[in-house]
C-alpha cells in the first residue's frame, strides 16, 4: 500500500550487542556481571513479574555481593522510581534488577550488559526492544536470554529466541520484524485470510455479522425488549443471523488488469478506501453510481478501473445467479454452479442461446472477443432461472 524505504547506516562507533542464550546459570550470570562491573559498566537484569522480583534480588545480592543492587518496577510509587532511576542513571547503582519497565525511551550508555530472566516468555518485538537498551554507546554491549533449566522450550519460544540471537547485527529490526511476520502470520490485506480470532470467518464477513448484531439489537430496544432478552419476535420481524444467511464469495479469475492505479489516484489512503467501498458493493445500480463518481472526481477511469467495476459488477450477479466460481479452462470460460442440478438445465439452454454450453454443475463460454457482454448477459440470465 505504501512505499518503503530503510535505514541501514548505523551511528558512529556504534558496535552489535553480542547476544546468547542458555538455560539459567548463576555461574554464568555472576561472570557477567563481574566482567561488566570490572570495565565500569553497568547491568539490567529483566525479571517480568512484580511478585517474586524481590527474592530474585536478593539471590543476585548473594550471588555478587561485590555489586550495588536496586529494584525497579511500574508498580512503585511515582517518587520512589524516579529516585531509583536517577540513581541508575548517575552510576551510584550497578544492577537495576527491573521489570520490562525498560523496554522502551531509556537511554543509559554506562549500561552494556542486559540479563533477561525467562526470556522464552517475552515476545520477539519485547526482546527486541529490551536488548535495544544496552549498547548505547561506543562500548561492546552483552544480551543473555536465559530460560528456566530443565525446561523444555516450545518450538515458537525457540524460534523468537533464536531470531533474537541470529539477527545481531546492527540494523536488524527490518528483518527481525520480518521474521515475527512469519511465526505469527499477516493475514491478507484485502483478502479472505486474516491473523487472530478473525482468522475463523474472515475480517469483511465479521463486519457484516457484527452489523446485523447491532441492528437487531436496535429493533429490539425499539420494540422495548431488554438486550438479550428471549421474547418471541413478531411474525414480520427481520430473520435472526442464523435465518439470515451471508451473501457468499465467488471466486473470479478472468484476464483482466484490474487496479487502481496511482497515476490516477496519487493518494494511497483513499485507494485503499476506495477499494474497500468496492468490496462492499451489494448491487449493479451502486456500482454504476460509483463510476460516475470516480468519473467526477478523477476525471474518465482509465481500463484497469473499469475493468476492475466491471468485476465488481460481475461478483455481483454472480451472487444472484448462485455461481461459486468463474475460471478460464480449456481455452473458455467456465461458471461453475452447484444449483444448476435443481433447476430445468434444457430450459435454460434455450435461454441462453448457443453461446453456452450448460452442463450439470456448470456453464461453458467460449472467449470471443464479445466475452465481457456476454458473460454479463448469461449471468443476468441465470439469476432469473435459478433462485
Amino acid at each position: 500500500v505504501r512505499d518503503l524505504s530503510t535505514i541501514d547506516t548505523p551511528p558512529e562507533e556504534r558496535l552489535p550487542v553480542r547476544t546468547m542464550m542458555a538455560e539459567y546459570d548463576e555461574a554464568l550470570i555472576r561472570q557477567a556481571i563481574l566482567r561488566e562491573l570490572d570495565r565500569g559498566g553497568q547491568v539490567f537484569f529483566v525479571h517480568n513479574r512484580v511478585q517474586g522480583i524481590t527474592q530474585i534480588a536478593r539471590r543476585l545480592e548473594k550471588l555478587v555481593p561485590e555489586a550495588r543492587f536496586a529494584i525497579a518496577h511500574g508498580q512503585m510509587p511515582e517518587r520512589e522510581l524516579e529516585q531509583v532511576m536517577m540513581a541508575f542513571a548517575n552510576g551510584e547503582i550497578d544492577v537495576l534488577v527491573c521489570t520490562n519497565i525498560i523496554e522502551s525511551g531509556l537511554d543509559i550508555p554506562n549500561a552494556n550488559t542486559i540479563i533477561i530472566n525467562r526470556a522464552d516468555q517475552f515476545g520477539l518485538a519485547q526482546l527486541y526492544q529490551l536488548r535495544g537498551r544496552v549498547g548505547r554507546g561506543a562500548v561492546r554491549a552483552y544480551a543473555y536470554l536465559l530460560y528456566d533449566r530443565g525446561k523444555k522450550l516450545s518450538p515458537e519460544a525457540r524460534r523468537r529466541l533464536e531470531t533474537i540471537v541470529e539477527a545481531s547485527e546492527l540494523g536488524a529490526g527490518f528483518q527481525v520484524a520480518m521474521r515475527d511476520l512469519e511465526l505469527r502470520g499477516a493475514g491478507e490485506l484485502l483478502g479472505a485470510r486474516q491473523h487472530g480470532h478473525i482468522a475463523a470467518v474472515g475480517f469483511d464477513l465479521y463486519c457484516r455479522l457484527l452489523a446485523q448484531a447491532i441492528q437487531e439489537l436496535r429493533e429490539r430496544m425499539a420494540r422495548g425488549e431488554e438486550p438479550g432478552s428471549d421474547g418471541e419476535k413478531p411474525a414480520n420481524d427481520s430473520p435472526s443471523l442464523l435465518e439470515d444467511p451471508i451473501t457468499p464469495t465467488v471466486s473470479l479469475d478472468l484476464p483482466l488488469p484490474a487496479a487502481i492505479p496511482e497515476e490516477y489516484v496519487a493518494d494511497s489512503g483513499l485507494r485503499l478506501r476506495l477499494y474497500r467501498r468496492m468490496a462492499g458493493l451489494t448491487s449493479v445500480r451502486q456500482v454504476e453510481e460509483m463510476e460516475k463518481e470516480l468519473t467526477d472526481r478523477f476525471g474518465p477511469p482509465p481500463d484497469e478501473v473499469k475493468n476492475l467495476l466491471y468485476q465488481v459488477r460481475v461478483k455481483i450477479l454472480a451472487v444472484n445467479a448462485r455461481v461459486q466460481a468463474i475460471a478460464r479452462e480449456e481455452g473458455q470460460l467456465v461458471l461453475r454452479s452447484d444449483a444448476l442440478e435443481h433447476v430445468d438445465r434444457e430450459a435454460l439452454q434455450r435461454r441462453l442461446g448457443p453461446r453456452a454450453r450448460v452442463a450439470r454443475r456448470a456453464v461453458w463460454l467460449p472467449m470471443r472477443e464479445d466475452w465481457q457482454v456476454n458473460l454479463v448477459r448469461v449471468l443476468e440470465i441465470m439469476g432469473q432461472v435459478i433462485r
